[in-house]
């Protein structure tokens, strides 16, 4: 199902996005994120030429490339998804190369695509002393609707305030806006909001109802109009009639010493409807079992949110753009 944006859309949001970051012509990018993708797209290809900056390509990241990158090119602003800063962090060789210029010359990251762990921004950012922005968007929006600019308080965990001339609030199920600090669907309105999607008009009135665009994603926004991305409606899981958000139990999980990177879904489960099933990649030459990782995380979380069972991998399976695909954890094809 493709969303259909108009020029209109891309340009805008690129403008938009290119003030907020704060973007400047001598700013030279590290473009890992593939250009196919509307965020690699917008923020990096758009966003750069209007701002006349130098854009670095990588053909496919990898932090070998990366930093070597990093580097040769006295890259300023590096954006890309979680999973890479976390690649980033944890590539073994890092200590070749100047860590100190590189973090001279590295002035901004940016994070999208799904909510990056408060340990690997803080890390990252303690690293390599640059302020991570984490920013929130689909692609039916552009993909850009939400920033945490530079000019407003730093509150690690937000997505920020809407964009420019962008519009959002918390809504239930019937589309009427949640009180502060109260979970919600996320809904949108504004100049990046998609054509609608291509050849399926079903899906489109489906996704735009009284004017607003919903996302489903669940979300809720603080007193100063910060907003905070919960988890995706469809990654929620329902066990014995308790909704348990897995990014609340991973941001718990990836406190362990022993773990690395965490992904938790729901399975089925005749007793439960679901169960709850963390994979987990360990830190390097850490060791942990099944066993011990129950009972660390049934002491730190409510006795209906802690994994049952827990799963170990070397790796996680990710998309192009370095998403996590939980469809496949879940289908227990993985």
């Amino acid at each position: 199902m493709g969303a259909e944006l108009t020029h209109a859309n891309l340009i805008e949001n690129a403008m938009v996005v290119a003030h907020t970051m704060g973007l400047r012509s001598t700013d030279r990018h590290l473009v890992a994120l593939p250009l196919f993708h509307s965020f690699g797209q917008t923020v990096q290809l758009l966003a750069g030429f209007l701002s006349g900056c130098t854009l670095v390509l990588l053909e496919r990241f990898q932090p070998k490339n990366a930093f070597e990158m990093f580097q040769q090119e006295q890259i300023s602003i590096f954006v890309g998804v979680p999973t890479m800063y976390w690649q980033l962090l944890h590539y073994e060789a890092q200590d070749r190369y100047d860590l100190q210029q590189i973090a001279t010359h590295l002035r901004l990251g940016v994070s999208g695509g799904v909510a990056m762990p408060k340990e690997v921004m803080t890390a990252f950012e303690g690293r390599f002393g640059v302020t991570i922005l984490e920013s929130y968007g689909l692609s039916e929006t552009s993909p850009v609707a939400c920033f945490s600019r530079p000019d407003l308080p730093r509150k690690v965990g937000s997505i920020g305030v809407p964009l420019p001339f962008v519009e959002m609030i918390i809504a239930d199920e019937e589309g009427k806006q949640m009180p502060v600090d109260e979970v919600g669907e996320v809904l949108i309105r504004g100049h990046n909001i998609m054509k609608g999607y291509y050849k399926n008009e079903e899906a489109t009135r489906e996704a735009f109802r009284d004017g607003w665009f919903h996302t489903g994603d669940l979300g809720k926004v603080d007193k100063d109009g910060f907003f905070y991305i919960v988890d995706r409606k469809k990654d929620m899981i329902n066990r014995g009639g308790y909704n348990v958000y897995p990014r609340e139990v991973e941001e718990e999980l990836i406190l362990h010493p022993s773990i690395s990177l965490v992904a938790v879904v729901g399975v089925p489960d005749e007793q439960y409807g679901e169960e709850i099933v963390a994979y987990v990649v360990l830190e390097k030459e850490k060791k942990a079992t099944q066993e011990e990782l129950i009972k660390w995380s049934k002491e730190r979380l409510a006795t209906y949110k802690y994994p049952r069972r827990f799963i170990f991998v070397e790796r996680l399976p990710t998309t192009a753009t370095g998403k996590i695909l939980k469809r496949l954890l879940k289908s227990g094809q993985y």
